[in-house]
């Protein structure tokens, strides 16, 4: 079955894109070499890169594993970010939230619980 290995970050502001990750997620961040203004993401799994964007409502949708929505909907405000979604069920599966962050791209957040109802 085919899977996400990468995914482009679109932002306005690179370096306040950049802050966000890393403060959010505790993702790194490195200049990527070759292309101005862009950010290599180290993840510790599917990486990806924060570029500039290249033209309005370029779009990004990712969902991210996180140990509790709860906690991480609340890192995202804090970081500057908005929750379009807060916490709903999947039942028998776990809970998702869709969030915004600071260049307004949208991320699910997505946290496994078989007992979810």
């Amino acid at each position: 079955m085919p899977t996400i290995v990468w995914f482009n970050v679109p932002a306005a502001e690179t370096g306040r894109a950049r802050a966000f990750y890393e403060e959010v997620f505790s993702w790194t961040a490195e200049p990527f070499p070759g292309m101005e203004g862009a950010f290599e993401l180290a993840t510790g799994g599917i990486g990806g890169e924060i570029l500039p964007r290249a033209h309005p409502g370029e779009p990004i949708t990712v969902f991210v594993g996180v140990p509790s929505v709860e906690e991480y909907t609340g890192r995202v405000e804090r970081a500057g970010g908005r929750v379009a979604v807060r916490k709903r069920a999947v039942p028998g599966r776990g809970y998702f939230a869709l969030c915004e962050d600071t260049e307004g791209n949208r991320l699910g957040l997505w946290e496994d619980d078989p007992g979810a109802v």
